[in-house]
């Protein structure tokens, strides 16, 4: 058997070059995602089959328009570039964009310096007749001394001729081609090359130069550096000159190689922008293209929620009347199987907001989106960038506190972070979903749009509103300086690949499916627990229920129902929702949706979850779904439907402001250092909840 060798490869470039796109080509599904270690930014890697015994480990570093970090993210680059451990790249892979090759020039020159062998990817090379540019590609490879190829990762063009370039990485050219130092200063760098003669030149300028981003360097090396940190201004003048005299070689290159004919060029990307960014169409487009998505959400997904629901309520009656009787039986039929049924019940929708958000993504639309709405951040007291923490928060809100880190300035990150929650996440999407189907009408307004599509559209931007309102007020009592600018690339726009589309969509919604199922699972064996056991007056349901009706003529089938209602009333469960009853009264909720939003504060979404098994428990038998068991509960004081509107608004309004995420809480806190902000987050936001769900509650009842 022979053994399979496996070659670590990086991929590295500047933000929208496809780099994306070409992981997906490389590797497949055989990805994975976790987090770098010590920071929560999240890396990505994959595996990829470069003939019968060689693999290649291919590691999706970080967008970055070069290796002198301003970001977290751009740091991580860094790090990776100069530190050799156990991940430490064989060969570095750049991706270029076809369209702007000078920029990302100025990155792979410097990752060319550090001695690396290195490939010059150039992506989407199928736009280059659309866009009039011609390449003379074997001259450019004279120039650079490197191995340049051009790809189109959305075409799989070259992605063969990339494995054959990773396989034969040993004989890359990896002499330096800038060549700044003497250009610089020959005296400085002469001594740099002598005092640090066991590294390349360049490696120990960006270590002189970026030492504050490295966490440990090792003291004998930290003494060497500090010999020349004593002049910052000198340095800092040093790196500027860098800079111009690389872009200098770059143009120097891009004369020779590289042309642009607009004369020749089709490209609409001009006329599209003016429209899409328009001051008042541009707004109008985006209103319209939400309203589309919430439209698709409920009209695209009934029949398939439909099914689910039966199904699940059919398996649970199924092994209630075929698997032997025990608690066994009871735990899976009353608790495991209705609790994972309240949650893949919204894997339809799941899948279509983000099969719908990922396309918008695809085509470059989102950062037309980022732009327009950097004019109303800055009124706001947050940067344009926060944008994006809050676009990305509608499908977690734990990611996108992460991506706060592109944010420079602390007072506006900490703004961004401490208002993002407001943002709907995918998590209350569960909760939004049954409650609107329950209490609004499936009714047409226009004859065109679905009324529930419009509740959860206002659902959206109340929550978005929110999150502006609320980082006006930080922005104006936080004691905190900070500011920052906002830069933003707007990438061509293209059609989505349809398979960077579907890996997104089934990355997204497994991870949503096993996130909450794990969570969701634990809590539904606890909860049937506590609801299946309870004290004396527990165990005595039966006689105790059968003394007190034994004047009235029930059908046998309604004692049972009585003394399950009973049972789960005199259940732990039952005490403990009992206890809390008195706080939510006045909500509209009775105790067993107090249980719901207790155990909810783990994940909104398991709100659902734990009224499946709550009702699964109390009913003796028959084949109901969950929206069927909602709809028929009584409120015991009226005797009327519990889920009515009042009821239903009301907690609308409680999940669309309330913290309800112990992941969030625990992010802010390493995002912030400091308990104080995600315990003013928790206490602030339950508190809004819940004045603004007895405001709503009292109006409408």
């Amino acid at each position: 058997m022979r053994n399979t060798e496996v070659i670590k490869v990086a991929l590295i470039g500047n933000p929208n070059t496809g780099k994306s796109s070409l992981f997906n080509q490389l590797t497949g599904l055989n990805q994975k995602v976790s987090n770098y270690p010590g920071v929560t930014v999240e890396k990505k890697s994959g595996t990829a089959k470069l003939n019968d015994i060689t693999n290649a480990t291919i590691i999706d570093l970080p967008g970055t328009y070069s290796i002198n970090p301003t970001s977290l993210d751009e740091n991580i680059v860094l790090q990776s570039l100069l530190n050799p451990d156990n991940e430490y790249p064989d060969v570095v892979v750049v991706v270029a964009d076809v369209e702007n090759l000078k920029r990302n020039l100025f990155l792979f020159s410097q990752i060319k310096d550090l001695e690396i062998p290195a490939i010059l990817v150039i992506n989407m090379a199928d736009q280059m007749k659309k866009k009039g540019i011609s390449l003379d590609i074997e001259l450019l490879k004279q120039e650079l001394n490197s191995e340049v190829l051009l790809v189109s990762a959305r075409k799989k063009i070259g992605i063969d001729e990339l494995k054959k370039a990773i396989l034969n990485y040993k004989k890359a050219n990896i002499s330096t081609i800038a060549d700044i130092a003497d250009r610089i200063d020959v005296d400085f760098f002469n001594q740099v090359k002598n005092n640090f003669n066991e590294i390349s030149l360049y490696k120990a300028w960006l270590l002189i130069t970026q030492h504050h981003n490295f966490s440990t360097i090792d003291k004998s090396l930290q003494k060497r550096i500090d010999t020349y940190r004593k002049d910052t201004s000198k340095l800092k003048k040093m790196q500027n000159r860098e800079t111009i005299l690389r872009y200098q070689y770059i143009n120097n290159i891009l004369k020779k190689t590289y042309a642009v004919d607009t004369e020749k060029a089709t490209d609409l990307r001009f006329k599209l922008d003016k429209i899409l960014t328009h001051k008042i169409f541009g707004y109008v487009i985006f209103a319209s293209i939400l309203m589309l998505i919430f439209q698709s959400i409920f009209d695209w997904t009934s029949i398939p929620m439909d099914f689910i629901d039966t199904t699940f309520a059919q398996l649970s009656e199924w092994a209630k009347n075929k698997l032997p009787q025990g608690m066994f039986t009871n735990l899976l039929a009353e608790g495991i199987i209705p609790g994972i049924g309240g949650i893949v019940i919204f894997v339809p929708q799941i899948a279509i907001l983000f099969f719908l958000i990922s396309i918008l993504e695809e085509t470059g639309y989102m950062s037309r989106v980022v732009f327009l709405m950097d004019k109303i951040m800055r009124r706001f007291g947050m940067s344009g960038k926060s944008v994006i923490p809050l676009i990305s928060g509608t499908a977690c809100a734990i990611p996108a506190i992460m991506a706060a880190r592109n944010i420079s300035g602390w007072k506006e990150r900490l703004v961004t972070i401490l208002v993002t929650p407001f943002t709907t996440c995918s998590a209350r999407l569960p909760v939004y979903a049954i409650i609107i189907a329950l209490v609004i009408p499936n009714q047409r307004v226009l004859g065109i749009f679905s009324l529930q599509g419009l509740t959860l559209m206002a659902l959206y931007l109340l929550g978005f509103t929110a999150a502006m309102v609320s980082g006006y007020l930080l922005n104006k009592t936080l004691k905190v300086r900070g500011k920052s600018f906002f830069v933003i690339e707007m990438p061509n726009y293209k059609l989505p690949s349809i398979k960077n589309v579907l890996y997104t969509v089934l990355e997204k919604t497994k991870a949503f499916v096993f996130g909450a199922g794990k969570i969701i699972l634990a809590i539904s064996i606890v909860l049937w627990f506590l609801a299946s056991n309870g004290p004396s007056s527990f165990k005595n349901a039966s006689e105790i229920v059968k003394k007190e009706y034994s004047n009235q003529k029930l059908s046998e089938s309604e004692v049972n129902q009585k003394i399950a209602s009973y049972k789960l009333e005199h259940s732990y469960i039952g005490i403990a929702g009992k206890a809390i009853e008195p706080a939510i009264k006045p909500l509209g909720y009775d105790w067993k949706i107090g249980i719901a939003l207790l155990t909810s504060f783990a994940a909104r979404e398991v709100f659902v979850g734990t009224l499946a098994t709550i009702y699964s428990v109390e009913n003796d038998g028959g084949t109901t779904t969950i929206k069927e068991k909602m709809a028929a509960e009584i409120n015991q004081d009226t005797g009327k439907k519990l889920f009515n509107f009042p009821t239903g608004m009301s907690l609308l309004i409680f999940y669309a402001f309330a913290m309800q995420c112990m992941g969030t809480l625990a992010i802010v806190k390493r995002e912030t250092n400091s308990w104080k902000w995600p315990l003013l987050q928790l206490f602030g936001m339950t508190a809004l909840a819940y004045l603004a769900s007895l405001l709503t509650f009292t109006l409408l009842n």
